[in-house]
């Protein structure tokens, strides 16, 4: 499975996805798994602890009226596939590539990504803007600027 789409959910499964993962997240324990038992079959099945986590993470995405997408983290994406996600555009994407920012591969004259690279350096710039968040707060503080 390279990827699992689920489009923009109407309002009712919207409405369905919210009560559910409310439901859900009052019976999740962190680092435990979950028996649920299905009303047509006799015996519960039981969802390890990331399943649950991961399933209460998309049915708030829905509940909030997006789609979701799945992707593994050992997938290799197109260079396409790999703005979408960083949701940049492909000749920034090839820049990184080139200039070694992100790994990548070729297949014949294909450029390939992993997923797990894309993740990473998103976790990074995020932290990094984060850190200059933190830091632009920190000195509207100091110059008492109302924050």
């Amino acid at each position: 499975m390279l990827a699992q789409r689920q489009m923009p959910p109407t309002e009712q499964d919207s409405a369905l996805a919210r009560l559910s993962g409310t439901v859900l997240a009052r019976y999740a324990h962190a680092n435990r798994p979950l028996l649920v038992r299905v009303t047509e079959q006799e015996q519960a099945i039981e969802l390890p602890p990331g399943a649950v986590a991961l399933l209460i993470d998309i049915l708030q995405t829905m509940a909030a009226g997006r789609s979701v997408t799945i992707i593994p983290e050992n997938a290799e994406l197109t260079t396409v596939q790999a703005a979408e996600i960083l949701n940049v555009s492909r000749p920034f994407l090839i820049k990184l590539l080139e200039n070694g920012t992100i790994p990548y591969h070729k297949v014949g004259t294909h450029r390939r990504v992993r997923m797990e690279d894309v993740m990473n350096y998103k976790e990074a710039v995020d932290r990094e803007r984060e850190a200059v968040l933190d830091q632009l707060v920190e000195e509207a503080q100091n110059l008492d600027m109302g924050y």
